[in-house]
Order: C-alpha cells, then structure tokens, then sequence
C-alpha cells in the first residue's frame, strides 16, 4: 500500500523533518510504501536562503489585510506550478495523509492555501485522506476557514491532533462530523530512528544545550506578549550561560537549523563575554544542522535542553534527555503538559538563572522512563492504527468498485472485459 504524505518535511527548522522523518520510519515499520511532499514545494533540506529575514521582516509591518494578499499573490503563483505534479502523485497513490505539525493554523493564509490545494487533488482522485496528529489554532479568518472547509468534501477515514486544545479547535472549526483522537506528535518517535554515526566529543565539563531562537521569529507567531517570553534578547542569554558556567558547566548553544536563528546565535556569540567564554572553551557551538540527523546528533550530546523550539523539547524528551520548555505559543505548553512535565515549563518574565535553576531541578529528577515507555508506545500505536484504518477503507473501496461492475447490464460487463485492464 502506497501513502502519500503532506507536511513540511523540508522547512528550514528542521524540526519539522524530524517529524516527518519519524512518520515515514513508523510508516514503514507497518509494511507501507511511503513518499513524502513538502506543502511548499521544496525537495531537500537547506534549500532556504537568507531572504527568509527579510520576509519575515516586511511581513511583520504590513497591516493583516496586506500580509494576507501578498501571501496569497506569491503562493497562488507557486501552488499553480506545484498542482499538476501533485494530482499525479496523488492519483499514484492508495491514500493521503496530512501530518503532523502545525498546520491547520491560518498564518496569512500560508497553510490554508497549501492544505486546500492538496484536499482538491484529493476530492478529484477519491483518495482516502486521514489528517494525523496535527496542531490546530483556535482563530482563522473567514478565507482561511473556507479553504481549510474543502476538507468536508473528501473522503475522510481519520482525523487526529497532537493535543487536547487542538481538539477543542477542530470541533470548533469543524463540529463532529468526526472522530477526532488526540495521538502524540511523531517526532516522539526520533529515539527510533537509525544513528547517523556521529562521534560525540569529550567534555571536560557536563553539557547543557540552549537552543537559540531568533526573537523575530517568536515575536511573529506569540500568543503571549513579547514580555512574557523568557530568553528574547542577547544578554538574556549571555547571563544563563554564565550562571550555567559558574555552576560548573558547559554551555552548547545551537539551532534548529533555520538561518534567522544561526544568525542570532552568531550575534550572541560576538557580546564581549560570550566571545571570552567561547575562547575559553566554557561555551561552545554547534556546527549549523544541515539535516534531521545533525539536529538528532547534536541534542544526544547534553545531559539538558533549554528550548523555545517544540521539537528539540520532543526529540530530547525522545532521547530521554531532560528538558525546560520556554513558551511563548500554546504548543509548547501542550506537550509538556502531555507528559507530565508542567514544572519544567517556563513562561512569564522570568530571569535566566531561575531557568538556570530550574535546568539543575531537571537534571536532579531525570526522565520518568516508565511514562517515558507508555508515551513511546502509544506514539507507535497511533501510527499502528492509523494503518490499519487505512487498509480497512481501501478494502473497502475495492469490494464497493467490485460490487458496481458486478451490478453492470450483462452487455455492459462484457464491454468492460473486452476493454481488458
């Protein structure tokens, strides 16, 4: 059985390809044939440019109206190119999955635009499409709804999201037209994927991990005032690492992968103390991932993370790494709360050596790996179900497609014969 897969494998945080590569692998471990496409249209990792910022930039002084039709004017151009391609694809295919991540969420019109262009390649062939494990945000503009609303005219076999607020969301959004389950982001499941080999080098010191996150990036998508995201600023960081350094550790700071992040990591890393502690060797950095198993790489090497990013807070959690979780949107929060991990979730105007107290706290207490195991499994099992749903409705289609061709006229069914296969 073939399944084709829609997400955003190949964005510049690679967190999302962790997700995706994690769905694949799980995929295949349940006997199916896998191909994954990426909503924007990129084919590999690194494909980004540093034109991101700049976007980034000018979308974020445009009033909403206009980011809505600049985004719109440059992905309907885009989507165009991409359609015909897809729609053979899809036709290729046995059934369609969108998932995971955080897509069913408006974002100018970003997301909806995409996922409309893939459920009118899915209505037009009759594939069988299943959302799985997604994020869905509470408020779209009526546009957004109207696209995303394409969904109620496919076939659907399974809907579900990463997170009891995203469920709250979908039947809002949706009502209960469906079954809507709440099974864990796949990027749980990046302790299964193979090692890329990678030799971890000596430390003198144990390692804790700073994941650096570009504010611009934070401050675009918060759902939370930009005075309630813990970790903004370069001296913020500057003086967590030098109270995790004065405590007796070495400090890693390194990114998700996406260059506005690289950017401002390079920004710390030139603050006068910052530079005198890297020269020092108390503070080091990350060589930039250039794909999933750089990123999984680099997150086995510290005994904790300290992270905006969900998926490095997911895959070190994965790893059975202790993380802190800085929020700053609401799924992050959702994870932490997923297993059991509130107190080391850290929101609000909070100074760098609290979370650097709270960094020793995780460190002390460790993972809870029997929860560990139960959120793992049902992590896999989720997938396990998923396809056997989808087995169970292509079976289905089959028997249906017999049944009309067994209701033919006789001179009908012998035409078809005739025609052969």
């Amino acid at each position: 059985m073939k399944i084709l897969v829609f997400n955003v494998k190949y964005s510049p945080n690679l967190g999302d390809g962790i997700l995706a590569e994690c769905l694949e692998s799980a995929l295949r471990r349940n006997g199916c044939e896998v191909e994954t496409i990426d909503l924007a249209g990129r084919c590999a990792y690194g494909g980004a440019g540093g034109g991101r910022m700049g976007a980034l930039a000018i979308l974020g002084v445009l009033p909403p109206r206009l980011r809505r039709a600049a985004v719109a004017f440059v992905l309907g151009r885009r989507l165009r190119g991409l359609h015909g391609g897809w729609q053979a694809r899809v036709e290729m295919a046995d059934a369609v999955v969108i998932g995971g991540g955080n897509l069913f969420q408006d974002d100018d019109l970003n997301f909806p635009l995409k996922i409309a262009a893939v459920l009118e390649c899915a209505c037009r062939t009759k594939r069988p499409l299943a959302v799985f494990a997604v994020g869905v945000t509470a408020h779209w503009s009526d546009r957004a709804a109207k696209l995303f609303g394409r969904l109620r005219g496919c076939r659907i076999f399974h809907v579900s999201v990463r997170d009891h607020a995203a469920r709250d969301s979908w039947i809002a959004h949706f009502g209960r037209h469906h079954d809507v389950e709440v099974c864990p982001d796949p990027g749980l499941l990046a302790c299964d994927l193979p090692r890329a080999g990678e030799v971890e080098p000596a430390v003198d010191r144990p390692l804790i991990g700073v994941c650096v996150t570009h504010p611009l990036v934070l401050r675009r998508h918060a759902a939370i005032a930009d005075a309630q995201i813990p970790l903004l600023t370069v001296g913020e960081y500057r003086q967590l690492a030098e109270w995790l350094i004065n405590a007796g550790y070495k400090v890693l700071l390194f990114t998700n992968g996406a260059s506005e992040d690289q950017q401002f990591l390079e920004r710390i890393l030139r603050d006068p103390a910052c530079a005198a502690h890297l020269a020092a060797g108390r503070l080091v950095a990350a060589a930039p991932p250039r794909a999933p198993a750089d990123l999984v790489g680099i997150l086995r090497r510290p005994a904790a993370v300290v992270a905006h990013r969900l998926h490095a807070c997911i895959a070190s959690y994965s790893l059975g790494t202790p993380q802190i979780g800085l929020g700053w949107d609401r799924k992050v929060e959702s994870f932490f709360r997923s297993v059991g991990r509130e107190d080391f979730f850290v929101q609000g105007n909070v100074p760098p050596q609290e979370i650097g107290t709270l960094v020793l706290k995780a460190m002390d207490e460790g993972i809870d790996m029997e929860a560990h195991g139960r959120h793992l499994e049902h992590a896999r099992r989720a997938v396990a179900l998923l396809v056997e749903k989808m087995r169970k409705m292509t079976c289905q289609m089959d028997v249906g497609q017999t049944d009309v061709v067994a209701n033919q006229p006789l001179d009908n069914r012998r035409q078809m014969d005739a025609a052969g296969p």
